[in-house]
């Protein structure tokens, strides 16, 4: 797929447009107009045509809000899931055609696992390790989530950040070509998530796949060579973090909220037509945000020294005003046209 191509909108449920950049490679995962509906009254269709390539060697993240298809997809391409329509291919494979071979050769790690809380971590290793004709050690797979000082300790006195390591462990000691991770760093701690990023760093150096999903867009940022953002089913942008971020015609923030005249903020303060600021210098967009106003600009010293003036001369006192660079959160607020923790749905 080269330059920008766009999902055909001309459905009453179809999603906004998606963008992809840049040349692919063959893909290692690739699914075509992929539909899952789950029966009910009325039916819930949790995947709607969704159109994904991974390619290899790369991490991937799938992002966005719970409720978004994220889960679904990556269950389907993990071989848990049947579609109820369209294709899907891994590592040149198909479920229902090559289950065994296909299943020696990926590693997943659930958003949630229950194990066994009376076997120790190297035993829990040694059970999984047993699942596959080749791998590495359990002592190996200790050691690359680095739980060897825990090596003999019952899962059940564990951290859930040691937990979470070791079911990452489990997805790695079948050395597979391709790993699955959903929702990694859900509920961890910031000392844990980065522990779990180094991983994730360390596994993708080895010139293996990851494909991971996740809420937590800096995630994604940090980790991920290229990304799709999810929304009820479909994809709605996808290319590298950077380019989904240039593509919104700026790279800088300027956010501010309004206060009484004494200069302090308060929750009846007015939120201002955003129409006043749009011909600012550099100014791309403006939006409001529960409350705050957005700027997007390109040349944030030029426009902010304009909207102080603009706001001293409509008598706009400020109660707070922040500068900062444009993020995937950005990016799916002018898509989808809401903050990603405004979810629709509370599944996934």
């Amino acid at each position: 797929m080269d330059g920008l191509w766009t999902v055909p909108n001309n459905s009453p449920t179809a999603a906004p447009a998606a963008v992809s950049y840049g040349c692919r490679m063959p893909a290692i995962i690739r699914c075509q107009n992929l539909v899952k509906t789950y029966e009910g009254r009325p039916p819930v269709e949790a995947v709607r045509g969704l159109d994904l390539e991974v390619e290899e060697g790369e991490c991937f993240g799938l992002l966005g809000p719970n409720g978004a298809g994220k889960t679904t997809t990556i269950e389907i391409l993990e071989g848990l899931l049947s579609p109820t329509s369209g294709m899907v291919e891994v590592l040149g494979r198909q479920w229902g055609k090559d289950d065994d071979a296909l299943r020696q050769r990926i590693g997943i790690s659930f958003q949630e696992t229950k194990l066994s809380e009376k076997l120790s971590v190297r035993e829990t290793l040694a059970l999984f390790r047993s699942f596959y004709r080749r791998g590495i050690t359990p002592a190996e797979a200790i050691e690359r989530v680095e739980l060897a000082e825990k090596a003999k300790t019952w899962v059940g006195k564990l951290s859930g950040g040691q937990k979470q390591r070791l079911a990452v462990a489990c997805a790695l000691v079948g050395d597979p070509e391709l790993l699955f991770l959903d929702e990694p760093t859900t509920g961890l701690d910031p000392r844990s998530r980065r522990q779990l990023w180094e991983i994730i760093r360390s596994y993708r150096q080895r010139g293996r796949t990851i494909l991971l999903t996740t809420h937590y867009l800096d995630e994604a940022e940090r980790l991920c060579d290229h990304v799709a953002i999810v929304d009820r089913g479909k994809v709605i942008a996808q290319g590298t973090p950077r380019e989904l971020i240039i593509s919104l015609g700026s790279e800088h923030v300027i956010e501010f909220t309004l206060g009484d005249h004494s200069g302090n903020g308060s929750s009846n303060a007015p939120v201002p037509d955003t129409e006043l600021f749009t011909q600012l210098p550099s100014v791309r967009s403006v939006h409001n945000d529960h409350g705050r106003t957005c700027l997007s600009v390109s040349e944030p010293h030029k426009a902010l020294p304009a909207l102080l003036d603009r706001l001293e001369s409509l008598q706009l006192p400020l109660a707070s005003l922040t500068t900062r660079h444009a993020s995937l959160e950005d990016v799916f607020v002018k898509l989808a046209g809401r903050r990603l923790e405004e979810e629709e749905s509370p599944s996934s």
